[in-house]
């Protein structure tokens, strides 16, 4: 296991979604971002075949919002088809101060679920990002009964052939869009955009379905909802 990498909390608030929607209603639940990155298990999938740095992305922005050190558990196979998390790319996500980011590599995917279930278990770090293939019910259970109990969120990234149940908090559809306009220079990118689906939420099963793009701005570390694109329900997807 070594240091990669490091995150810096960022200050209460600032993680905000101005979301024109009826989940931000104040209080209760259904509100945006469903506790993502702050309390249960989350699945974070590809909504196709090479999304998945769109899901790193969307998974760094979320693990923003704890404090402590981030364990990133990375299943061998993903990791070599896909590379890993690059030190140069943490810029944008915050200043880079006393927050490691801990990589650890699995060869099977149910190392990989131990490692998950260890570091929840453990109190030692503040979030836990993993890759997998896949979890079948029983492990999403496990790894949501620890995240009750020791208080530790766990985002799984998994692939575009994830479906069936879950006993995860949340199920999201994350891919990437064209970047928002560059002010300066017209034919450069500018700040990162994604698409992020709520295909399933126990606290709001009434909302699954919403579409969220959303933009992430490095200057003042936000995740906002990108100007001028339109937000609505997403098309039921077919069952694998």
């Amino acid at each position: 296991m070594s240091s990669v990498g490091s995150l810096s909390g960022l200050p209460k608030g600032v993680f905000r979604a101005r979301v024109s929607h009826p989940c931000t209603r104040a209080g209760g639940h259904g509100r945006f971002p469903f506790g993502l990155g702050q309390a249960g298990v989350h699945e974070i999938c590809e909504a196709g075949h090479g999304d998945l740095a769109a899901l790193t992305g969307f998974a760094l922005m979320a693990a923003n919002l704890r404090e402590g050190p981030v364990l990133w558990v990375s299943q061998f196979g993903l990791a070599r088809d896909h590379g890993q998390v690059l030190r140069a790319g943490l810029a944008q996500f915050g200043p880079r101060v006393d927050r490691p980011l801990v990589m650890v590599a699995a060869h099977k995917r149910v190392e990989a679920l131990w490692t998950v279930e260890e570091a929840i278990r453990s109190g030692a770090v503040g979030t836990v990002i993993a890759e997998l293939d896949g979890a079948d019910f029983t492990a999403s259970r496990r790894l949501a009964l620890a995240s009750s109990r020791h208080g530790c969120p766990a985002l799984l990234l998994m692939p575009y052939t994830r479906e069936g149940a879950t006993a995860a908090t949340a199920r999201w559809r994350v891919s990437p869009r064209p970047s928002g306009p560059n002010r300066f220079d017209a034919s450069a990118p500018g700040h990162p955009r994604l698409q992020a689906v709520l295909e399933r939420s126990r606290q709001s099963p009434h909302l699954a379905g919403s579409v969220y793009n959303l933009e992430w701005n490095d200057e003042t570390l936000s995740l906002n909802v990108a100007a001028g694109l339109a937000a609505d329900t997403a098309p039921s997807r077919e069952a694998g």
